[in-house]
């Protein structure tokens, strides 16, 4: 196991643990620099009040996406899905309902932490059409070619083989699968002493792409229809006290940062099996 994978591992079972404990998980391991989902500008009002109140408390509060996958596709019931690093299990949830009992949804996280109050909230909302499995993202347990949707929230940026996880979900979904993702991007070049400082504000920044390298990296998977849309772009005010207090020059570096950091939606999908014309030209 990497460096990095055992940080990530090490913050998000401390923050699991916390949640499964009812103990306040400020700065435990949230995205922001606050409390997850008391109003700091990465974590706050992703989900309706329709969706988070329908949901157990504690998926809610183990929350620590930068967005919300399962509002940018429409989902149908009989559909596979696959959550890639699905934490305590809000989205899962939030899927399995929309695809019915006949659909089966999947979640993949490597913290046992996380699998223990992921399979709770699972208990608690009665999502019997839900499997949790232990692996990382960058070797996904599953067939080739066996889920039609694969969505992930704000972990793909943390991985340090992301190449790997892109050829991963493009392995596992059908022809014609979705790929639908919420993450962090960075448009444009950055400075590294400016990233770090903004990596240090918020934790799910840290290994964010620049938004042309996430495409070329999806076309290089395989895929197509590629699309990155930023929803919620930070700005200056948003990180300036975290900043000034540790020592930055905000005003100095203002440019490096108002408007370059970003939650996305990330989309593409995999080509559809191309037709069979003739017993030599079949394709899977």
């Amino acid at each position: 196991m990497s460096d990095v994978e055992q940080a990530v591992k090490d913050k998000y079972g401390a923050f699991a643990a916390a949640v499964s404990a009812a103990t306040a998980p400020a700065k435990v391991g949230c995205c922001g620099p606050t409390a997850c989902g008391a109003g700091d500008p990465i974590t706050s009002n992703l989900y309706s009040e329709a969706e988070a109140g329908a949901l157990p408390a504690e998926a809610v509060a183990a929350s620590l996406g930068c967005g919300n996958p399962t509002a940018i596709l429409a989902l149908e019931a009989g559909q596979t899905v696959l959550d890639l690093g699905s934490g305590g299990g809000i989205d899962v949830v939030l899927s399995a309902r929309r695809v019915g009992p006949t659909g089966r949804v999947y979640g993949l996280d490597m913290t046992d932490e996380m699998l223990a109050l992921a399979r709770e909230n699972q208990r608690k909302a009665g999502a019997t059409n839900v499997e949790f499995l232990k692996g990382t993202i960058e070797a996904i347990p599953l067939p080739d070619s066996s889920v039609d949707v694969v969505i992930s929230n704000c972990v793909i940026n943390l991985s340090s083989d992301k190449d790997a996880v892109l050829r991963e979900a493009f392995r596992v979904l059908k022809p014609g699968g979705r790929f639908a993702v919420s993450d962090v991007v960075v448009g444009g070049d950055v400075r590294a002493d400016v990233r770090r400082s903004m990596e240090l504000w918020v934790g799910c920044i840290a290994g964010a792409l620049e938004d042309r390298e996430y495409e070329r990296k999806l076309s290089a998977a395989g895929f197509e229809g590629i699309a990155i849309e930023p929803w919620r772009v930070y700005q200056l005010a948003d990180a300036r006290a975290f900043l000034t207090e540790s020592g930055v020059d905000v005003e100095a570096v203002a440019s490096q940062i108002e408007g370059k950091f970003a939650s996305a939606f990330v989309r593409a999908t995999k080509p559809a099996a191309t037709a069979c014309c003739g017993p030599t030209c079949c394709h899977e």
